[in-house]
């Protein structure tokens, strides 16, 4: 395999008789033994981009500034379009990223995301109670965990942080469903149009009536006069929300799935919870819910690993390869819980350098009270043999960036 040849990743999964939505990370590890960078067409959307698999090379991808992740960089800005919400943190490089990273950190602090900590726990069990009436009317015990919990409670606690008023999170709901699984692009156009729509209104109200979460925190924000524009509100509100929803969702039932694919350390956990950290961590490195960093635009032509990739053209860094690099971790494809910390958090789940996720912190948190909250309530918690897909236990989102179920059915009882 040439890295000046584009790869079909569709075309390679189905030759190696490799299921690209159920195993990805076999197709990594086919893309890593012939090099560290391929130029690639993505299933689902055909975008061709170049994609960086290599370990090591995806570390110094993520924190090369000749990458950058401004559109205008784009070669083909034209041709896809390019729509984006406002202005964001992923969008800007070197002193326009440090500005508003600055920013937001002022707000977006440890102290914020401890704090939130008991509203996390209660939302939790509100929404085990709702399980348990769905259990209560359903004689088999199935609850589909993705509609019922792991998408609701991190968008609760989103909208929570952000101030979005429980009146409005009907629609909230409906409009993030509709972008997780799209019936089709108009409707999925639809949905961010109302949502950006609905948060230009939110702003402007949180200008008029001053509160104690963060979207008025951000407005009050100002550094020696230099403050968020509504531009740059707007974009880093877009930014939370999806960041602050999606890939909390997927993490929590990955970790879930995982756990009850591997008995004998989900018997391990429910016997020590001081082990909860670790299966997380691991999640994030065995099931990374984002397999791949946002898209890159090289600024100049530029060689990553053998591969000549000219001015203009788009890059992929997949953090989800890069997890499972034998040269980095011992027995890479073994889930383990009790792998050590200090290996296991070797992941690139959350990014790595200036661009590294700021709400790490609040989804390690949402997903540890979650996990155990959910394993404790139901010590029967099972997959439903019955699930409603040919052959599997769980449905996938056909996503090359995001991975996570799209439907989990688990039996409670």
């Amino acid at each position: 395999m040439l890295a000046d040849v584009t790869v079909d990743l569709a075309e390679l999964a189905a030759r190696e008789g490799v299921d690209i939505t159920t195993d990805p990370f076999a197709l990594y590890a086919l893309l890593r033994e012939q090099g560290p960078a391929h130029r690639v067409r993505l299933p689902v959307t055909g975008d061709e981009c170049w994609l960086v698999v290599g370990t090591e090379h995806a570390r110094a991808a993520l924190v090369d500034e000749r990458l950058s992740g401004d559109v205008r960089f784009s070669a083909r800005r034209q041709e896809s379009g390019n729509i984006s919400v406002g202005v964001n943190m992923l969008q800007v490089d070197a002193f326009q990223h440090r500005r508003l990273r600055g920013l937001i950190a002022k707000e977006f602090t440890a102290r914020r995301v401890r704090g939130l900590y008991p509203r996390v726990r209660q939302l939790t069990e509100e929404f085990l109670e709702a399980i348990d009436t769905i259990d209560a009317t359903a004689p088999t015990g199935v609850v589909d965990l993705v509609e019922a919990f792991s998408v609701p409670l991190p968008l609760a606690v989103i909208c929570e942080l952000l101030g979005v008023p429980r009146s409005d999170r009907k629609d909230f709901h409906a409009w993030s469903e509709e972008m997780l699984k799209p019936r089709g692009p108009e409707s999925a156009g639809r949905a961010m149009r109302s949502m950006t729509e609905f948060f230009v209104n939110l702003i402007e109200r949180k200008k008029k009536r001053d509160g104690h979460d963060l979207l008025s925190a951000l407005i009050r924000v100002n550094e020696d006069g230099d403050g968020l524009s509504d531009e740059e509100l707007l974009g880093m509100v877009f930014l939370l929300f999806v960041a602050g929803h999606e890939t909390s969702a997927s993490l929590i039932s990955n970790c879930v799935l995982s756990l009850l694919r591997h008995p004998d350390q989900l018997a391990a956990l429910r016997a020590d919870w001081s082990l909860l950290d670790g299966a997380i961590e691991e999640t994030l490195r065995h099931s990374a819910p984002v397999q791949a960093s946002a898209f890159r635009f090289a600024t100049e032509t530029l060689t990553i690993g053998g591969a000549t990739i000219p001015a203009g053209e788009p890059v992929l860094v997949s953090l989800a390869s890069a997890a499972r690099a034998p040269e980095r971790f011992a027995d890479p494809d073994r889930f383990d819980i009790r792998r050590p910390l200090a290996e296991s958090r070797g992941h690139l789940a959350f990014g790595h350098g200036a661009h590294h996720c700021i709400g790490a912190p609040l989804a390690r948190m949402e997903a540890s009270i979650a996990v155990r909250a959910l394993l404790e309530r139901y010590p029967e918690l099972r997959i439903d043999p019955e699930a409603d897909a040919p052959a599997e236990d769980v449905v996938w989102r056909p996503n090359a960036m995001l991975r996570g179920p799209s439907r989990l059915a688990l039996r409670t009882r």
